[in-house]
C-alpha cells in the first residue's frame, strides 16, 4: 500500500534526522541556533559502519551503541540544564547530589506531590531516551543492511570526505561533537577523581593553625564583625540590564545614607567558587581561605583541621554565632566552622509564615541576632555570620520592610507570606522572573543599610558579599563568577587597616576594582587586622 510505503519512509528519514540531531546538539542553549546543525558529524559514519555488522554481532553492536547514545543524550540534557544554573558542565563525580538538592528545593517551593511527579518523570524520560535509541538505531540498521555493500562503499567515500575537509583546511564543520562531549565527560571524572585524593591531603596545611589567638584581629578589638552572605547578588546586577539602573542606583542611594549615619564603606568584587547555587561551597571557601568548587572538596574540608574564619575568631575571644535560616534538618557540618551557637529555621524564635522556601525574611534575621546577640554590656565581642535568604529562588513574594520595633516574634510579616504571585506564575516568563528576582534585592540591599542605620554604633563591622552569581538564565550572563563585596563600619581605623586593599570608596563598586579570589578573604582579613608581627603571607 502507498501509505504504508510512505510511512515507512517517513520513519526511516526520522531515524536518520534523530540521529542527525543527537550527534550535533550543542550542550549549552546559547549555542543552539541554526549554524550549529550546518555540520558533518564523523560519529554519523562510524555509527553507519558499525551497523553494517551481520547477525548476533550486529545485534550487539546495536544495544552497546544505543547504551552509548542514551548516555550521550543524557550528559547533553544535564548540560543543558546544569549550565543554565551553575555556568558549566555536568560532572559525574561531583553533581550526584544535585537530584536531591533539586528535590528538596522543589519540595519547599512546589510541593511535595509536584516534586515526587516530576522525579518519576525524568525516570521515564531516561527509559523514553534509551527505547528511542534503541528503536532508531534498529531503523537505521535494517535500512543499512538491506544494501550493504552500497551502504558500505557510500559511508567509506563520506568518511574519506569528512577526512579530507578536516585534514586540507580544519573546517569546523567536519564535526566530532559527541566524541568529544563523552571524552570531556571522561577526563572530567579522571581529574575529580584526583581532586578528591590530593585535595583531602593537601587541605589540612593550613598556616593559620599555628597563629597564637592573642596576635589575632587586634585592631578589631572590642567589635562586633558581621560576615553576611546575601544570595545570590552577583555582579552582573550592577552591570547588566534589567538590573544595572535600578541596583546602582540604590547603591549610590546607600553610600550617602551610610555617610549620614557615620559610616564609611569600601568596595570591590569576589570570584566565586560556585553560580547559581550551591551557597554552602562559597561560605565554605570564604571562612577556610580554601577553593571549594565541589561536594566532594567541601565534604574533605569538613574532615580536615583546617581553621574557618569563624574558629580563629574564637580562639581570640569573640563569641561565634550563625544565623542559617535555610537550615531546616541536621547540620553536623556546622561543628567544622566552630560556632558557640548556631541559629536555624527551628531555634530563631520566628512564628511568621516562610516565604515560600525562604523561612523567614532577611529584617527578621537581622532582628532576632541584634535581641539575641548584641544587647547587654556585660559580654564578649560577636562574630556573626549571617546567610541571608530572602533573594533566594523562587523570588515570590518579596519581603518588604516593616518598623524595626514592630518586628516581634515575626508574625507581622503573615500578611506579606500570603501576598504576591505564586512560584508557577513567577516563573512561566523570564522577564517577570528578573522583575522579581531583582525585586528581592533591592529588598536585601535596602535591609542590610536599614539595620546600620538603625542599630549601627562605632563597634560594629560588617563584612557583606554575594554568595554566588545567580543563575545565567536569570541574569543573561553565562560567564559571570564574580560577586561584590561591602566593609562598612563607623571607625575609621578599619578602613585605615585595609589601606592597601585598594578597594574603591562606596558601596559601588566600578569597573576597575579589584577582583580576588573568595578563598583569599580569610588571610587577608586575619593579616590586616592583627598583630603585624604575626603576619602570615
Amino acid at each position: 500500500m502507498p501509505f504504508r510505503r510512505i510511512s515507512q519512509h517517513l520513519i526511516t528519514i526520522a531515524a536518520f534526522v534523530g540521529l542527525f540531531v543527537v550527534l550535533v546538539l550543542p550542550n549549552r542553549l546559547d549555542w543552539i541556533a541554526g549554524v550549529a546543525f550546518f555540520v558533518f558529524p564523523l560519529e554519523l559514519l562510524i555509527i553507519g559502519l558499525l551497523l553494517l555488522v551481520p547477525g548476533k554481532a550486529g545485534g550487539a553492536v546495536r544495544v552497546l551503541l544505543a547504551l552509548l547514545l542514551g548516555l550521550a543524550m543524557l550528559l547533553r540534557g544535564a548540560d543543558l540544564v546544569v549550565h543554565e544554573i551553575f555556568a558549566r558542565r555536568f560532572n559525574l563525580v561531583f553533581d550526584a547530589h544535585l537530584l536531591a538538592d533539586a528535590n528538596r528545593l522543589l519540595s519547599g517551593t512546589v510541593g511535595s506531590l509536584s516534586s515526587l511527579i516530576v522525579g518519576l518523570l525524568l525516570v521515564a524520560l531516561v527509559l523514553l531516551l534509551c527505547w528511542l535509541a534503541f528503536a532508531m538505531l534498529g531503523r537505521i540498521q535494517r535500512v543499512l543492511q538491506g544494501a550493504p555493500r552500497l551502504a558500505g562503499v557510500a559511508l567509506v567515500v563520506l568518511a574519506m570526505s569528512w577526512g579530507l575537509l578536516k585534514v586540507t583546511d580544519g573546517s569546523p564543520r567536519a564535526d566530532s561533537f559527541t566524541s568529544y562531549q563523552l571524552l570531556a565527560h571522561s577526563q572530567d571524572t579522571i581529574a575529580s577523581l584526583r581532586d578528591i585524593r590530593s585535595f583531602a591531603e593537601t587541605v589540612g596545611d593550613d598556616p593559620m593553625a599555628e597563629r597564637a589567638p592573642e596576635s589575632l584581629f587586634t585592631k578589631l578589638q572590642g567589635k562586633d564583625v558581621f560576615v553576611v552572605f546575601l544570595e545570590s547578588y552577583g555582579r552582573a546586577v550592577l552591570e547588566r540590564d534589567p538590573f544595572a539602573e535600578s541596583v546602582t542606583a540604590r547603591l549610590e542611594n546607600a553610600t550617602e545614607r551610610l555617610k549620614v549615619a557615620g559610616f564609611h564603606s569600601r568596595s570591590a568584587f569576589l570570584t566565586a567558587p560556585v553560580v547559581g547555587g550551591q551557597s554552602w561551597r562559597a561560605r565554605a571557601t570564604l571562612l577556610s581561605g580554601a577553593w571549594i568548587p565541589s561536594e566532594t572538596r567541601h565534604t574533605s574540608l569538613i574532615l580536615s583541621d583546617r581553621m574557618s574564619l569563624n574558629r580563629l575568631f574564637r580562639n581570640a575571644g569573640w563569641r561565634t554565632v550563625a544565623a542559617m535560616p535555610a537550615i531546616t534538618m541536621a547540620w553536623p557540618e556546622g561543628a567544622f566552622f566552630g560556632y558557640d551557637q548556631i541559629y536555624h529555621a527551628h531555634n530563631f524564635g520566628y512564628e511568621g509564615l516562610p516565604f515560600n522556601w525562604v523561612t523567614m525574611p532577611d529584617q527578621y534575621v537581622f532582628s532576632a541576632i541584634e535581641a539575641r546577640e548584641r544587647v547587654g554590656q556585660d559580654r564578649p565581642p560577636l562574630m556573626a555570620e549571617l546567610a541571608l535568604i530572602s533573594s533566594h529562588a523562587p523570588w515570590t513574594p518579596v519581603a518588604e520592610l516593616v518598623p524595626w520595633d514592630q518586628v516581634g516574634d515575626g508574625r507581622i510579616f503573615n500578611k506579606q507570606a500570603q501576598a504576591g504571585p505564586t512560584p508557577e506564575e513567577v516563573w512561566s516568563d523570564v522577564d517577570r522572573i528578573r522583575d522579581f528576582y531583582l525585586r528581592s534585592i533591592d529588598y536585601v540591599l535596602e535591609t542590610l543599610v536599614s539595620y546600620i542605620e538603625e542599630y549601627g554604633d562605632d563597634n560594629l563591622v560588617l563584612l557583606a558579599l554575594g554568595d554566588h552569581p545567580a543563575a545565567p538564565m536569570v541574569t543573561g550572563d553565562v560567564d559571570d563568577r564574580e560577586v561584590p563585596v561591602h566593609l562598612i563600619a563607623r571607625d575609621p581605623a578599619v578602613m585605615e587597616a585595609i589601606a592597601d586593599w585598594q578597594w574603591q570608596e562606596g558601596m559601588l563598586p566600578g569597573a576597575a576594582a579589584p577582583v580576588w579570589r573568595m578563598d583569599q578573604v580569610r588571610d587577608r582579613l586575619v593579616n590586616a587586622f592583627s598583630d603585624p608581627q604575626e603576619k602570615t603571607e
